[in-house]
């Protein structure tokens, strides 16, 4: 029974959530599962490594997957969201931290620039405040 509330809770926010809250919340799954994994090479747990590379991968297809053609800094994260995935095939291959590190660093950097875009896009809209 308790394990079935924060599900819920879960399905709920994102049920609710904005596009740009989507993408922020994929983006810190990204960024936790690029950590575990780093933790799990650097204890030589190589199948959760393996599981952890996996999901970050995942998001990052959905990132892909999801982007809008149409933008004007598509292809820049396109080619950006590839060498993501080159450097997380390399990791997993070699058991190297190293490249997921790398990783997690440029999608620390992407979250923060896509928080302060839907800050801007709900400030730009009439009748919404920052606060």
């Amino acid at each position: 029974m308790l394990q079935a509330q924060p599900n819920k809770y879960l399905e709920n926010s994102v049920q609710t959530a904005s596009p740009a809250q989507l993408l922020i919340m994929l983006c810190d799954g990204a960024i936790r599962f690029g950590k575990k994994s780093i933790e799990d090479i650097k204890n030589q747990d190589f199948i959760s490594a393996n599981t952890n590379i996996g999901k970050v991968q995942d998001i990052i297809s959905e990132f892909v997957i999801t982007l809008d053609k149409e933008s004007p800094i598509a292809e820049q994260l396109l080619q950006l969201y590839e060498y993501f995935s080159y450097l997380l095939i390399q990791a997993n291959v070699k058991k190297d931290p190293q490249p997921i590190q790398e990783v997690v660093g440029y999608l620390m950097e992407l979250k923060e620039t896509w928080l302060q875009a839907a800050k801007l896009s709900v400030g730009a809209r009439p009748g919404t405040s920052n606060g």
